[in-house]
């Protein structure tokens, strides 16, 4: 690797550093902060619009129904009957102790009273980063069905008791919540169905005997949907810089919210699908028909600052699709799971991007490339390590005629440093820049050396490079695997813990950073070892080669581990085969004998250079 690879290599880190930088949230966002901890919960009250209570005194208002005289409770049950109409049998309070329990070899899901609706989802086969059971999410979130009777009023699932309908059993795979009703021959069911081996929760609303009291002619038949997800990995800061709301509108590409501040769009068109994306895992809502655009809208939340428990709050307010068989009836699915790959790609319905992979280039060379080559070895290989080992390994193969053409430059620009150092020599004092850039552009023409065929072969590394640092922090595979001293090749190798905080590098020590950083500085050594102090229009070139390795230490520390591993890997394998190249492949005396037999010849020129003469001639001539 010569100046040209190090140089793009150190661009590449100015550009991480800026782009981390420039999204990061400002001062003035950090402070309203806390003054936003409960605009997601005020925006769903608000959102539901709740009819007032009727209640026949304020002292009746706060005495429970079990403790009301006679007058009381005919006082009770008829505010009821005006709020919720034939719905008031159902608006007794829930017994908050009461679970249910919905299992599958992957989830376990259990319902409450309340609203009939999920109280906490847990990921059966994933633990917390200090080894909990794994909650998607708990009885903090939230998700109501928000409907209008034919009598104008307003109901909403939260506000009343469901019973269930059965009672699960050990390998059952549904769960249905009902919501009855005055009329015993009239009640809605809330149908939720798991199935062995997938993540998938299919969700169905079915309205008996309903259709001449809700009125389904209206789009206001709506779910909103509040969820607070909390940590779930060693590192708070990078929980948070990973998750936020994504989107597709139907026959669209995705698209997603702001990851760094508090950000809400109201939604244009019908959505296939929402997904309240967390690093590792998603909760995301799926309708093939499309929910509807009116009244639907989708927000992300930052907590309050300080807050070590909060990742990120959702909303989301979906107007469903409604069919008819013939009575109303509403059907879509939940995906509650992993952010893996290989089955969000099953969808084709660009959930899989909900995983940064990079963009454009980089994304397909992921795709195509690195992810077939690392589950073709997992097929193989149980241990990570060994994988990212020969993964780094079938990729510096690949590279290698690109790693030779460009050692090959260097060789050949090293073999002309005495020539060129002469040529400074001679035009130190030399006013005119121009004439010393001639000079050497000759001497480069006359040798038969291209001093920028280096850079081509790093250019084309390039995308492998950006791929690989978009690739090991995305990848749940990697999720809790150790290796070595690393715990978890997803997530940082702290090897020491600091007491106190350095500004950009953290309050701990990753060895594998440290290391990468230290072969990264002795490669740096190998290859400018006869580099001149300053090069013509790059002055300290080797102060920003050993720059750059300093970055990375910075950058990299709380990245990780696999990445830094890998980077640490291609090091070390770039390293030997410099060594190899040097002393079997490339022979320096026979190079330098070759670049002399070309300054010996004429130059040729090029049939643009001709034409440029006779251009030149042709206009000398005119103007005589």
């Amino acid at each position: 690797m010569d100046k040209n690879s190090l140089l793009g290599l150190f661009l590449i880190g100015i550009v991480i550093i800026g782009y981390s930088w420039f999204t990061q949230p400002s001062a003035d966002e950090l402070a309203s902060k806390a003054a936003q901890t409960d605009s997601l919960r005020t925006a769903q009250t608000e959102a539901s619009v709740r009819a007032p209570v009727v209640n026949p005194s304020e002292s009746d208002a706060a005495v429970a129904p079990s403790e009301m005289d006679s007058a009381q409770l005919a006082a009770f049950e008829s505010s009821k009957l005006t709020q919720y109409g034939i719905f008031s049998a159902a608006s007794l309070e829930s017994d908050e102790s009461a679970e249910y329990v919905l299992e599958s070899d992957l989830l376990k899901i259990i319902f409450q009273q309340k609203g009939g609706q999920m109280k906490s989802l847990e990921l059966k086969t994933f633990k917390t980063s200090k080894q909990e059971p794994l909650l998607l999410f708990d009885e903090k979130s939230d998700m109501n069905f928000r409907f209008s009777t034919t009598e104008g009023k307003l109901i909403n699932t939260s506000d009343l008791t469901f019973t269930p309908a059965n009672t699960p059993q050990a390998g059952d795979t549904s769960m249905v919540m009902r919501l009855r009703t005055t009329d015993p021959d009239k009640y809605l069911d809330l149908i939720y169905s798991v199935k062995k081996g997938s993540y998938e929760v299919a969700f169905e609303m079915d309205f008996h005997g309903l259709q001449q009291i809700v009125d389904t002619k209206r789009d206001d038949l709506s779910m909103i949907w509040n969820m607070t997800a909390f940590l779930k990995e060693k590192s708070m800061d990078r929980d948070r810089e990973r998750s936020s709301v994504f989107f597709r509108y139907k026959g669209e590409d995705r698209d997603y919210l702001s990851e760094t501040k508090d950000d809400e769009e109201e939604l244009e068109a019908r959505t296939n699908w929402v997904a309240f994306k967390q690093n590792f895992f998603s909760a995301v809502a799926i309708s093939e028909e499309g929910f509807l655009k009116d009244n639907s809208g989708i927000e992300i939340r930052l907590p309050a600052e300080g807050d070590s428990v909060i990742t990120k709050e959702y909303l989301a307010e979906l107007t469903l699709p409604i069919e008819y068989k013939p009575e109303p009836h509403v059907g879509f699915k939940f995906y509650m799971g992993p952010n893996d790959y290989s089955i969000l790609r099953t969808y084709e319905n660009e959930m899989d991007r909900i995983i940064d992979l990079g963009w454009g280039i980089f994304g397909w060379m992921n795709k195509w490339l690195v992810i077939p080559i690392f589950n073709f070895l997992h097929g193989f290989i149980s241990s990570f390590g060994i994988i990212i080992l020969i993964l780094t390994i079938i990729i510096k193969m690949m590279l290698f005629p690109l790693t030779y053409k460009n050692y090959l430059s260097s060789a050949k620009m090293r073999a002309l440093k005495p020539q060129i150092d002469e040529l400074t020599k001679k035009f130190e004092n030399e006013k005119d820049p121009m004439k010393k850039q001639q000079a050497t552009m000759g001497l480069y023409r006359k040798s038969g050396v291209n001093p920028m065929a280096g850079c081509l072969p790093m250019v084309v590394q390039m995308p492998i490079l950006y791929a690989m640092f978009r690739f090991f922090p995305a990848s749940i595979e990697l999720r809790q695997q150790p290796f070595l001293w690393a715990d978890d090749l997803s997530s940082f190798d702290s090897i020491a813990s600091l007491p106190f905080s350095i500004p950009f590098y953290g309050d701990h020590v990753s060895l594998f950073t440290l290391l990468m950083a230290v072969s990264t500085i002795f490669y740096t050594q190998m290859n400018s070892s006869q580099m001149p102090a300053n090069q013509p229009g790059m002055p300290n070139m080797k102060t920003l080669m050993y720059l750059f390795p300093v970055m990375m230490l910075f950058f990299f520390n709380s990245f990780a581990s696999g990445l830094s591993y890998y980077y640490l890997l291609a090091n070390l394998l770039s390293i030997g085969q410099m060594i190899v190249i040097k002393k079997y492949i490339i022979d320096d005396d026979k190079l330098l004998a070759t670049i002399q037999e070309n300054q010996k010849k004429p130059i040729k020129k090029s049939n643009f250079q001709k034409r440029l003469e006779d251009a030149a001639k042709q206009r000398g001539y005119k103007s005589k």
